[in-house]
């Protein structure tokens, strides 16, 4: 079973083949892109054990979406295929290097009806860490049970819950769901964010001050904040260490957050230091932003231990 299972909705993810305004763009690739699914991915391609939970529609691109996470090592056995609703899809739209814009079109989609029933409590108490986002819950009502439900099947058999607010506030429209996602984060023993959102949900920026409300206010026995090309904070209740940032050549940093997230998971699930498991994340979230994709870029094992040695990683 795996040592790491995750719930969320993943996409068929179109890339163009060009620069600037979809308009102009005649050629696309495809992809996947999801949040939760990237972690289990990162964590497969790390050596580690991960399992992904969702719906999706019972057509080409549930299908696609389906065989391109299993063909990573994750184990998709409790996928549900629905019939009634269609697979969520998304196009990316890249101007340049640095800017990056995503338009979904996930609306009355098969993950948006996710609902607890498919969650196997047999399945989630096999694993070590449960890890959620705060996409999923604001999808619908019924995506918001769910996580509600992994949570506490998750508390009933005293696992590790992994939560990354991920806010995107294209999926909020007019509503505000801070104090939601701010509850489900005191409720995280794993809690990995970014510095804004840390100053969106909790009012503070400082990562000494960020982790001190974490831990006195909540369950977190780890956080991790990530701020991009600065680097990180990483801590747990015995202190904190600053993590800088892995050099890279980056040219695309989406599914830089969930990379991070994966390598950091896996250090903890390896006895590793804070610090250890917070360089780690620097490595896998720096590698993932030297390819287009969100997990392309993602480091297999011998990759992390070479550059956790400080050796540089020959490719020919």
């Amino acid at each position: 079973m795996p040592q790491i299972v995750t719930v969320g909705e993943t996409m068929a993810a179109f890339t163009p083949g060009s620069t600037g305004f979809l308009r102009y763009v005649k050629n696309y690739e495809m992809r996947i892109a999801g949040a939760e699914s990237n972690l289990a991915i990162g964590v497969s391609k790390l050596g580690h054990s991960a399992g992904w939970i969702s719906c999706l529609g019972r057509d080409e691109f549930g299908e696609f979406v389906r065989n391109s996470i299993r063909a990573e090592g994750v184990d998709t056995s409790r996928v549900v295929f629905d019939p009634d609703y269609r697979t969520g899809i998304m196009f990316k739209q890249v101007r340049n290097a640095s800017e990056t814009s995503v338009f979904y079109y996930r609306e009355n989609s098969a993950a948006s009806h996710m609902h607890p029933r498919i969650l196997d409590e047999d399945y989630l108490a096999q694993a070590d860490v449960i890890h959620l986002t705060g996409i999923t819950p604001v999808l619908g009502d019924s995506c918001r049970e769910t996580v509600l439900a992994a949570m506490d099947l998750a508390g009933k058999h005293k696992k590790l819950i992994s939560f990354d607010p991920n806010i995107r506030r294209k999926l909020w429209k007019d509503r505000d769901f801070v104090p939601m996602l701010r509850d489900m984060m005191f409720r995280a023993h794993i809690v990995l964010l970014g510095a804004d959102e840390a100053e969106a949900l909790l009012g503070v920026s400082e990562a000494g001050r960020i982790m001190d409300l974490l831990f006195e206010k909540g369950q977190a026995r780890y956080v991790a904040v990530k701020d991009g090309a600065r680097g990180a904070v990483v801590g747990d209740r015995d202190g904190l260490a600053a993590i800088p940032p892995f050099p890279c050549a980056s040219i695309d940093p989406v599914g830089a957050g969930d990379a991070f997230n994966a390598a950091f998971l896996c250090g903890i699930l390896e006895g590793r230091d804070v610090a250890d498991c917070g360089r780690m994340g620097a490595v896998a979230g720096a590698l993932a932003t030297e390819t287009y994709g969100d997990t392309e870029g993602y480091p297999s094992m011998e990759q992390m231990e070479t550059a956790m040695k400080g050796e540089d990683i020959i490719y020919r």
